[in-house]
């Protein structure tokens, strides 16, 4: 979701250590996005409803809900499951509880999330990993939750989206990378969102099969800050995912 999941940035470790509080401050900050953008929440839901069966009501957490937006755009392609919103920041899940029936409040580390194991039929993890510090704890707890071959459905920006290829060249910084949570430095942009990792399709695949699970499709999704005459050349570098401004991966529990 940009970043939907900026929330769970700083609650991954495994031995809980002090968290920074210019951190905490940071993702508590109202004035901080936390909703993705549409296109993306629809291919993503669309990816789900796909992959899920019909023969029964499926548990689906939206990890990272931010204020719950993407969640409720996927709401109506995925009737009769249900869809529950979970994020660590009491901000972001005080405008979640407006526009979903289910929240909770949840953190990313060794057992931080109130499921049991193998309790979840689906996980929705859209634009939350490159906002952690410990992205591999992350993972080993969606994976506690989640039930054998239950659905990953994660989404983040591409660092080799095609656009970032050339400002590289350029000695310019890439869009989405970030140097500082106080300002913008040496990239396009105005929003400082939190961005503290970043990957490319490769490096995606690979960390997630190395996580436990096995990668089932990968896709790529527009990204709504590319300024409109460069649309449709955004549009057109989703078909070829290791170019695409978004990452869309399902994979599944192995």
């Amino acid at each position: 979701m940009t970043t939907a999941q900026t929330s769970q940035a700083s609650q991954t470790s495994r031995t809980a250590p002090a968290r920074p509080p210019e951190l905490r401050d940071f993702y508590e900050d109202p004035a901080v996005p936390v909703a993705s953008g549409t296109p993306r929440s629809l291919r993503q839901a669309r990816m789900l409803a796909e992959a899920l069966t019909a023969e029964r009501a499926h548990t689906i957490l939206d990890i990272g809900c931010g204020d719950g937006t993407a969640a409720a755009v996927a709401a109506p392609l995925l009737p009769g499951h249900r869809l529950v919103g979970v994020d660590w920041s009491q901000d972001a899940l005080r405008r979640a509880r407006t526009r979903l029936p289910y929240t909770v409040r949840g953190e990313l580390g060794d057992g931080g999330l109130p499921f049991g194991t193998e309790s979840v039929d689906a996980v929705l993890f859209s634009e939350v990993i490159e906002h952690l510090v410990d992205p591999d704890a992350a993972l080993d707890e969606i994976r506690r939750v989640l039930r054998p071959g239950g659905h990953l459905m994660l989404s983040t920006p591409n660092l080799a989206a095609w656009y970032n290829r050339g400002l590289l060249l350029a000695g310019v910084q890439p869009v989405f990378s970030e140097v500082s949570l106080r300002a913008i430095h040496g990239r396009p942009g105005r929003e400082v969102v939190g961005h503290l990792r970043l990957y490319t399709a490769r490096a995606l695949r690979e960390f997630v099969a190395a996580a436990g699970f096995t990668v089932v499709r990968l896709e790529g999704a527009p990204f709504h800050g590319v300024p409109r005459p460069m649309r449709p050349l955004d549009r057109l570098a989703c078909r070829r995912p290791s170019l695409a401004s978004i990452l869309l991966l399902h994979a599944r529990k192995t």
